[in-house]
């Protein structure tokens, strides 16, 4: 029997495993060995020149590569490291400090998935004649058609779909997920079955190459020229003070804004061009509509087909949200959301995922990145004002 859906033997499918050396993908790799899969370990050297160094909550870090190797030993598979680190930096680190310092909110976590992970590393495992890569994302993958189509997973927890939105189709394909049937906790027990070092490995939280999520820290390094000191102003037009650079804020901030107030103030807008912070009251944040690009759409029906009235699905905009009641529209070439409950602290740069049903199986039809948002008709009114203020 072939779990993978291959009409050929287990011994006779050879399976490549994306190892980060986190307890996940070494349970993939185990699981694949014990149901007789033909496996082979690839791990990537992404950043820090493969220093023998761990931050705790962080991925990806030296360490990792050296636990990847370890659990291979154990299992008894082959196992390579390759070196990924300026294809990473290309890739995913100067884009994200670019997006960054241009008023967006990037998920690079996405970046690389999208170019390093099925691309490059996918590219790798068919040089190697794998028939699938296998990587120990929570989410799950199975036959529609002649096609795999992308589901939430058990977990859902750990639902990762949220940054595989980017998948195309014929990496789907390619792709394997065992893991998408399985709780967290069940991978752990299976870890400790194999006898694996990592079994109580605590779990990444952080990006990998911003350390304690300080994303100003590494934009100033990678980008000292962006900060840029500018004005901040109340979206009633009010100036309200001086800050040190854009870099140091993000749509929904509250607290270290840099400005005293009589009432809770968040920030509504970034103005790169202008180096100006917008703040406002909570209402201010408050959206309906957003606008997107980069859309990779996996539904059956293409995208240009979608009837003018659009269809009823549901998004979502945070990974740590649950998906929301919204419908899908296409107007003069652009993807067009409307969340029909509203969602506060929306930013260019964030990803809007879109599913079926709210079942915990329900599918995923891709998504695509926020190009700018569309709020109530006063805030934008005053936004607009805000546009034609010199500086102060």
């Amino acid at each position: 029997m072939n779990s993978l859906d291959f009409d050929k033997r287990p011994q006779d499918t050879r399976i490549v495993v994306a190892m980060s050396g986190g307890v996940d993908s070494s349970v993939v790799a185990g699981l694949m060995k014990e149901q007789g899969y033909d496996v082979v370990g690839i791990t990537l050297q992404l950043y820090d020149h493969g220093a023998a160094v761990h931050r705790a909550g962080s991925c990806c870090a030296g360490q990792d590569i050296g636990d990847a190797r370890a659990v291979s030993e154990k299992l008894g598979i082959p196992h390579y490291v390759l070196d990924y680190e300026k294809r990473f930096r290309e890739a995913v680190i100067n884009p994200f400090a670019e997006s960054y310092i241009a008023g967006e909110t990037p998920v690079p976590c996405i970046s690389c998935n999208q170019t390093v992970k099925f691309a490059d590393l996918l590219q790798t495992a068919r040089e190697l004649g794998a028939d699938a890569l296998a990587t120990g994302h929570y989410i799950s993958s199975r036959v529609n058609g002649a096609h795999r189509a992308l589901y939430r997973p058990v977990d859902a927890d750990r639902d990762q779909s949220y940054f595989l939105f980017a998948t195309t189709q014929e990496q789907i394909d390619y792709l394997r997920f065992p893991l998408g049937g399985m709780s967290k906790a069940q991978v752990r027990e299976a870890a400790e079955r194999m006898g694996l070092t990592v079994a109580a490995k605590p779990d990444s939280q952080d990006i990998c190459f911003v350390p304690q999520g300080k994303y100003s820290d590494i934009i100033a390094k990678l980008k000292p020229e962006a900060a840029t000191p500018g004005d901040i102003f109340h979206v009633d037009g009010r100036h309200l003070g001086r800050h040190d650079g854009i870099l140091r804020y993000t749509i929904g901030q509250r607290r270290g804004l840099g400005v005293a107030s009589g009432e809770p103030l968040y920030v509504v807008h970034l103005d790169p061009a202008r180096a100006r912070v917008i703040v406002g009251p909570k209402e201010a944040l408050e959206t309906h509509r957003i606008v997107l690009r980069d859309v990779n759409w996996l539904g059956d029906m293409p995208l240009a087909d979608i009837p003018a009235e659009g269809i009823e699905l549901y998004a979502k905009v945070r990974s740590t949200r649950p998906p929301r009641a919204a419908r899908l529209f296409v107007q003069g070439g652009e993807a067009i959301v409307e969340l029909l409950d509203g969602e506060a602290g929306i930013a260019p740069g964030q990803a809007c995922v879109f599913y079926g049903d709210e079942g915990e199986a329900s599918r995923v039809f891709g998504g695509g990145f926020i190009a700018r948002t569309q709020r109530n008709r006063r805030s934008e009114e005053m936004l607009s004002r805000l546009e034609a203020l010199p500086a102060a």
